[in-house]
């Protein structure tokens, strides 16, 4: 174990920091990118994170091409909107067919290309532009990027038939990413860079995450994505250390305990690789003076000006049960990012409300998500189930193999294989059993952990893409399927609450998340701000730095939201029927 600090006196040329939203992985690799220059060394740093806050953290604003930051000599800095780049992406996909085919045809090809899949192979010419030829950075001494590419895009790429024109030709294999033959000229190029990517002796990738279970799980699969694609040669950056250092304060005490831990239990593929730690900060890490303080003890140590609190905005979470409860049915779905704690909140949702005499059916489609722990004993009136993924995705892909299988060569196959490995294969595959769980709003109160992207319901809305990816292998339309989107349209049906946590990144991806809903024509009914060190109330003076920290992002979510409940850090456990009573505040 090691600080972060000594990692990178002998860093690879390429510097990777990947993880989950809200991990600090822009904080450090600026901070990172600070320490380089700092010993004279020149340094690109590029972000290709739709939820990137590189411009505020930096301090400069960025824009598609490299220029320097300002206050830090040495240092440049891109900002690569993954958007845009999945927009051209889709153009070069779709242009050639305008003026030949209906509109309807064309705005269902590109829904079909506005998923996740479309962005990550958008966003990988940028990798590509900066791995594959080394004469687009000659003038640095290191490349940081901030955001790593996924596994499943990496294995795409290295599969030949992704070049062969297969995915143009074959409809009954169409994938989510569309015709990559137009990008047959970069062949090579990505080529290179994949091999760029494995070189150990060249990239390091650094996987940051959080002292926390969750997030901990979550950095597993990424390292396991990862280094299954190739990328082995990683780090841990365990961000947001704490020690409660003999403090009274119980707020402190448990956090101290709960990352304690979390520690000892660290899976076992991340516990083999190097370790370094990042303790809790109690200064925003935002501008150059900022960034320099990260990796200094004696920086970090200063005394820092206090300013007044502020008043805390957003109700209570039993406040929001009640308005919730009016309407004595529906559906209650929450939705966020991994970490945020939307299980947990679903879980005390959905047991207030059987605890006031309703019927509740509480279900789930996230893998890592047990629902029926966070209950505990149960409460009467409260029924559980869980939509398993991965044996719904094994259903669907069967499905498609079967169909489409038979026509293929060995190299089809194979990329139509690691295509229904795609995240929106997942999304997809969930439908039939998400659809009848809806169904069960119209009589009772049904509450949701998770559900399918807003560009996933979209594609319930293109008629050829609905029948090509959920009705495919198919004799006819479930009616629930039918009837999903229109009842997930509906207000008085369904409600979606979002989760998030009082920090930039999270409240930036809940945000996005908020647009993506409203594309596919369902308005959030409400936003719960998660985790709240401020509505806690801790005394510890890191804790207290950081609480005060929360309110810009508080203000933000509240201007955002309809309607904001805000829930504070919980010292204890959030599982069990206690637990969830406290969490609600009963």
């Amino acid at each position: 174990m090691s600080t972060l600090s000594e990692l990178i006196e002998t860093p690879t040329r390429v510097l990777f920091f990947t993880g989950k939203g809200g991990m600090g992985k822009t904080t450090l690799a600026c901070a990172t990118a600070v320490a380089l220059v700092a010993r004279g060394l020149r340094v690109l740093i590029v972000s290709t994170d739709p939820a990137s806050n590189l411009d505020e953290v930096l301090g400069t604003s960025l824009g598609e091409q490299p220029r320097p930051v300002a206050g830090i000599a040495g240092l440049d800095a891109s900002n690569i909107d993954p958007e845009a780049a999945a927009r051209e992406y889709r153009e070069r996909a779709v242009g050639p067919y305008r003026g030949l085919l209906p509109d309807s045809a064309l705005s269902s090809m590109e829904e079909s290309l506005s998923g996740a899949c479309t962005v990550e192979i958008a966003a990988f010419d940028t990798f590509a532009a900066l791995l594959g030829n080394p004469e687009a950075t000659v003038g640095y001494d290191h490349v940081i990027f901030d955001t790593a590419p996924t596994g499943h895009t990496l294995r795409l790429l290295a599969l030949p038939a992704a070049w062969s024109g297969f995915i143009d030709t074959n409809t009954s294999g169409v994938s989510c990413l569309g015709p990559l033959a137009g990008l047959q000229d970069q062949a090579e190029l990505y080529a290179a860079s994949v091999r760029a990517l494995g070189d150990p002796h060249l990239t390091t990738l650094v996987l940051v995450s959080r002292p926390e279970r969750t997030a901990l799980a979550e950095a597993e699969r990424t390292r396991a994505e990862l280094a299954g694609a190739g990328m082995r040669h990683q780090v841990l950056a365990l961000n947001g250390t704490f020690d409660a250092a003999d403090s009274d304060d119980d707020t402190a005490v448990a956090l101290a305990q709960r990352q304690g831990d979390a520690l000892a239990a660290v899976p076992s593929g991340l516990a083999e690789l190097p370790r370094v730690e990042v303790p809790l900060l109690d200064f925003a890490a935002i501008g150059p003076d900022a960034l320099a303080r990260v990796f200094d003890p004696v920086a970090r140590s200063a005394t820092r000006e206090q300013t007044p609190d502020a008043e805390l905005p957003g109700a209570a979470l039993s406040e929001l049960i009640d308005e919730l409860e009016i309407s004595g049915r529906g559906v209650i779905m929450t939705m966020g990012k991994g970490g945020v704690g939307k299980t947990t909140l679903a879980a005390a949702i959905a047991s207030e409300l059987a605890r006031r005499g309703h019927p509740v059916h509480l279900s789930t489609t996230d893998p890592a998500a047990h629902v029926a722990d966070a209950v505990g004993d149960g409460v009467p009136g409260l029924s559980l189930s869980r939509i398993d993924p991965v044996e719904q995705t094994r259903i669907y892909s069967e499905q498609v193999l079967a169909a489409a299988g038979p026509d293929l060569d060995d190299e089809g196959r194979a990329l139509l294989e690691e295509d229904l490995r795609s995240p929106c294969t997942e999304e997809i595959a969930v439908f039939r059993a998400f659809a009848d769980v809806v169904a069960r709003g119209r009589d009772d109160f049904v509450v949701l952990d998770t559900a399918p992207t807003g560009h996933s319901l979209l594609l319930l809305d293109a008629t050829q893409s609905y029948h090509r990816d959920v009705a495919r292998g198919l004799s006819e339309v479930p009616d629930a399927v039918a009837q999903l989107l229109p009842r997930l349209r509906d207000p008085e049906y369904t409600r979606v609450l979002i989760v998030t946590l009082p920090e930039a990144t999270p409240v930036h991806e809940a945000a996005r998340l908020s647009e993506d809903l409203q594309r596919a024509g369902i308005t959030p009914y409400a936003w719960i701000v998660n985790q709240s060190l401020a509505a806690a109330g801790a005394e510890h003076p890191t804790l207290a730095a950081r609480a005060r920290d929360e309110h810009p992002y508080l203000a933000e979510a509240a201007a955002i939201a309809q309607r904001l409940a805000l829930v504070p850090w919980q010292p204890h456990t959030s599982a069990g029927n206690q637990g969830l009573r406290t969490l609600v505040g009963a």
